[in-house]
Parts: C-alpha cells; sequence; structure tokens
C-alpha cells in the first residue's frame, strides 16, 4: 500500500487511541524526553501516559476532530506513523474509519 495524502489526521486520530503499547519510547533522547511535560509521560518514562488505551496527549474526538497537545516535541513513534502506512490502516480498521 503506498502511503497516501488523502487521510486526513486531524480528523482520525485512531493511531493514537488504538492501544497503550504502541507509544513507546525508544529512539528518544534524554533531551527529547524532558522537552515532554511530564504528566504526559509514563512516570518510568517508558511512553506516552494513556487513558485506557488513548495517548493522555490526544484533545478532540477521535473520528471527528483530534489534535495533539504536543504535536511539535511528540516522539519518535509517533512521527513514524504516517498517513496510509500498516500502522495508520490498522488503527483505522480498528475503529471502522476505512
Amino acid at each position: 500500500m503506498t502511503l497516501s495524502t488523502e487521510l486526513d489526521c486531524q480528523a482520525c486520530g485512531a493511531c493514537c487511541s488504538y492501544s497503550s503499547e504502541w507509544p513507546r519510547f525508544t529512539t528518544e533522547s534524554d533531551a527529547d524526553l524532558d522537552l515532554l511535560p511530564a504528566h504526559f509521560v509514563w512516570a518510568d518514562q517508558t511512553g506516552m501516559r494513556c487513558d485506557g488505551e488513548r495517548c493522555s496527549a490526544l484533545s478532540g474526538t477521535v473520528g471527528s476532530y483530534v489534535s495533539c497537545m504536543v504535536y511539535d516535541i511528540r516522539p519518535d513513534v509517533c512521527r513514524a506513523c504516517l498517513p496510509g502506512d500498516e500502522a495508520c490502516l490498522t488503527a483505522r480498521a480498528a475503529y471502522g474509519l476505512m
């Protein structure tokens, strides 16, 4: 599947709500992690804190309108998910947004 510029992330948010296991830190430097507000990060600094399956930094309604409250400093795992890639499509399918 090719990546799609037609998928609007701000009208979706499924990738940020799909799994509390997904937003894990792996390649971030300590300096990068220090930029993230502590209330959005698990105490053990292994990843973004989630409320259920949803990232705590996600604002709005999944499938309608969402935004990331730390978009400019979001972790690498979030930057790696691109519209139309496998992770995106898996999350969208779980929400019935295909």
